[in-house]
């Protein structure tokens, strides 16, 4: 939750920071990349680590870092301490994987599938509910006062966490592959700046290719050194069991697909009635549009493992898929009211709870106890990867069909984003459906539990 809470104070409060911090836009939007930059350096790390005896003690660290990171924010300090804050912030975006291997160790067998799949799905709950309390406290108490709350979560979750949050089993420690985390941060950095400054400058500019063709050659050399190092830092060689590879081939396009709805519906709501298409909906209108997205996804998340129990994951994971392909078609076909987007937003949260729900028993059948954290912080990389993918693409689709001069896009964007949305979709329920069908693989000697 307190991840969500983090991702709920950067892209809806951009357009008060650019004003109250006298920036403009494009400088405001740091305010989200920083946060993602740190994490993709952050997360992979703390997996490694946290597969140790000392997953506490960093589990605790992050959040006393994004503690501070949330006051360092509220201050009136000036921009760049701010953007300092916000990076800070951004080391709490691996306590995900973190969590997940604490949940896998200290449950009992029972109650591991459920705890795993609500552990996953509390992202997307938070999403929901932060978007619109970020917005009423920003409106009634300037821009500080969520970043304030930000750090009132995160010390709130510290001192839970240092009650309950068990000491790991795990008594040996590995050598940390510096190498591959200096690597996988330039490379995984190199493709978010480019996602970012696509917004602003295109997909053709210079500088964003350049980003985007060094991003890929240095992740090509990460997985090449990866698969010859004694201790990697992401166990890639689990990509040969059939559960992990599927797993792990779905969190992109989904993440991807998520956020390509998320993004638009925001924009849409908040669009002027002058448009004629337009909701004009104010930030926190838009904020609360994302309620039922919340609601639906933790209600689904219980029902996941039932459904798991009755059918298999190789069934869920199908289903989910084509749940959220069916939020993209009704999105594609109505969105004129509020009533529709609250419509739109309830299935496609009943699609995320399940796939989130779903996603990390599917990847940990795959992965001994010890690699978890590990496993997890990988997909967590691809979420993140996704969730500004998305994010990028729904703007470049809007900016593609804005007129010249004019501030809104016209409302064959918001159908454009809707077919691919469409298309992403279908490609991934097929990835979830033919990957599991294919030729087995070799069993790994590691000890495969079912969580």
């Amino acid at each position: 939750m307190v991840v969500a809470v983090v991702s709920s104070l950067g892209a809806p409060l951009i357009p008060t920071l650019a004003a109250d911090y006298q920036v403009t836009l494009a400088d405001a939007q740091w305010s989200l990349t920083v946060t993602l930059l740190v994490a993709s350096v952050v997360t992979p790390v703390m997996g490694r680590l946290g597969d140790g005896p000392y997953r506490r003690q960093f589990f605790l660290f992050s959040l006393v870092a994004m503690m501070l990171g949330g006051l360092l924010a509220a201050l009136p300090v000036g921009f760049g301490l701010f953007l300092v804050g916000r990076g800070l912030q951004g080391m709490g975006l691996g306590l995900t994987p973190l969590a997940v291997a604490a949940a896998r160790e200290a449950l009992p067998p029972e109650r591991t599938r459920a705890g795993i799949a609500v552990l996953s799905t509390t992202t997307a709950v938070g999403i929901g509910l932060g978007y619109p309390v970020t917005g009423l406290l920003a409106k009634a108490g300037g821009v500080h006062l969520a970043y304030w709350f930000g750090a009132a979560v995160a010390a709130l979750a510290l001192i839970v966490s240092w009650r309950v949050v068990p000491e790991s089993a795990q008594r040996r420690q590995g050598r940390l592959d510096i190498a591959g985390a200096v690597l996988l941060g330039v490379g995984l950095a190199s493709l978010l700046l480019a996602l970012s400054e696509s917004e602003k400058r295109g997909w053709k500019s210079g500088p964003v290719t350049g980003l985007l063709v060094a991003g890929v050659a240095v992740l090509a050399v990460w997985v090449w050194w990866e698969l010859r190092v004694a201790h990697p830092l992401i166990p890639l060689r689990l990509l040969g069991q059939r559960a992990v590879l599927t797993a792990s081939v779905v969190t992109l396009p989904a993440a991807v697909g998520m956020y390509m709805l998320i993004t638009p519906v925001i924009t849409l709501v908040q669009t002027p009635l002058s448009t004629g298409y337009g909701l004009g909906g104010t930030v926190v209108v838009a904020g609360l549009v994302l309620v039922p997205f919340s609601a639906a996804s933790y209600l689904i998340a219980k029902a996941v493992p039932w459904l798991v129990r009755r059918t298999s994951y190789e069934v869920a994971l199908p289903l989910s898929t084509a749940v959220m392909l069916s939020s993209a078609i009704v999105f594609s076909l109505a969105r004129g009211s509020i009533w529709e987007i609250v419509v739109v937003m309830a299935i496609a949260g009943v699609g995320t709870g399940s796939i989130l729900a779903v996603l990390p028993g599917y990847l940990l059948r795959g992965v001994p106890a010890h690699e978890t954290s590990r496993a997890m912080s990988f997909n967590q990389i691809l979420r993140t990867v996704g969730y500004s993918t998305g994010g990028a693409l729904s703007v470049t689709i809007l900016q593609a069909h804005t007129s010249p001069g004019q501030s809104f896009a016209a409302d064959s964007g918001y159908s454009a984003i809707g077919v691919v949305a469409c298309v992403g979709w279908v490609l991934t329920a097929a990835a979830a459906i033919l990957l599991p069908l294919s030729r087995r693989r070799r069993p790994s000697a590691a000890p495969q539990d079912e969580p």
